[in-house]
């Protein structure tokens, strides 16, 4: 919608991770090199966490992209709360096979002869498990087991587990000592800093086709980054509100009074809310039968700010939907 108006080929802020987009950060880069040194060594498991938003799935995009043209038979899961024997069907049908009906035993097997047909057909496999956080520790002991596959002294499988940091913790349990020390590499990616974020942002731009100066003031990256702390995906929902924010007030450039414009709207949204908690009463003060009717008086009025502020976005959002509205209905007259 923004596009036309910046003169974009292209949505620059997506949330979905788009390998074009990649941005080479300090810690990307680094998690990078330790990817391709593990893909190099072609056994083990690569262990990459960071926090929600981070940049992981983004990360391994980027390196199948670079894997395309190469001998490989990749499978990919997006792990949510399977158990053991779930863990094991859902990467059996990863690499496309049946498993349906089956016994542990009998998918087992089925997993290692296709596997062991694909490195004989000169097909390097490797399985992709993201959100790897949602296993539990016998799911995990299973992948493990994958790992003790061999064609000819050489492993037949190679892992990528990508989680967020809890995830870490399950890798750090006793009962993993044997997963451990089959890591031969593994890496936290963290948030970007203030100087990357700017980066960051304008080499979204750029890759879109942004040719003007920049379209944020030094002070709207202030902003940007206070709000954001840094996180990609953060950055990303910000941004692309804020030249939805643009295009409906025509503005071409973008300061922090209208960072913090948009993010008092984002502020309103359930997904950046912060849950109402009652005033905590501390050791010292003695709980009495006045404090209930004060956190009453307290709540009613946190509320009436809450219902202003509200109040105030839609009577300002109200204008921008009719141009939204009026802009689509143009569109398509013109068609």
């Amino acid at each position: 919608m923004y596009e036309s108006y910046y003169h974009l080929r292209d949505k620059p802020f997506q949330l979905n991770p788009d390998p074009r987009f990649f941005f080479a950060s300090r810690g990307h880069k680094r998690a990078f090199a330790y990817l391709e040194y593990g893909l190099s060594l072609g056994e083990g498991f690569i262990v990459i966490t960071g926090d929600v938003g981070a940049g992981k799935t983004m990360l391994v995009k980027n390196l199948l992209r670079k894997l395309e043209k190469g001998h490989f038979l990749i499978a990919q899961l997006v792990s949510t709360q399977l158990d053991a024997d779930d863990t094991l069907r859902s990467v059996a049908l990863a690499f496309g096979l049946q498993a349906e009906g089956l016994s542990k035993s009998a998918l087992l097997k089925a997993l290692e002869d296709h596997l062991r047909m694909a490195v004989r057909q000169n097909r390097r496999p490797l399985l992709i498990v993201d959100e790897a956080q949602n296993l539990n520790a016998r799911a995990v002991e299973e992948l493990r087991m994958l790992s003790n596959f061999h064609e000819a002294e050489k492993p037949l499988l190679q892992s990528f587990l990508l989680g967020q940091p809890e995830f870490r913790d399950t890798i750090q349990s006793p009962e993993m000592l044997q997963l451990r020390q089959r890591v031969i590499a593994s890496y936290h990616l963290g948030p970007l800093d203030r100087a990357e974020t700017v980066q960051y942002i304008m080499h979204r731009l750029n890759t879109v086709g942004w040719q003007g100066e920049s379209l944020f003031s030094e002070d709207a990256y202030d902003g940007i980054f206070q709000f954001t702390a840094g996180v990609p995906r953060r950055i990303n929902t910000l941004c692309d509100r804020l030249l939805l924010f643009g295009f409906l007030e025509e503005r071409k450039h973008l300061d922090s009074s209208a960072v913090q414009e948009v993010i008092g709207d984002l502020r309103q949204e359930v997904h950046h809310q912060t849950p109402l908690h009652p005033h905590a009463v501390t050791p010292r003060e003695p709980a009495t039968d006045v404090m209930p009717a004060l956190h009453a008086m307290a709540l009613p009025e946190d509320l009436d700010l809450r219902l202003t502020a509200m109040e105030r976005t839609l009577n300002r959002l109200v204008p921008m939907v009719r141009k939204v509205l009026y802009t689509i209905t143009s569109g398509q007259e013109n068609e």
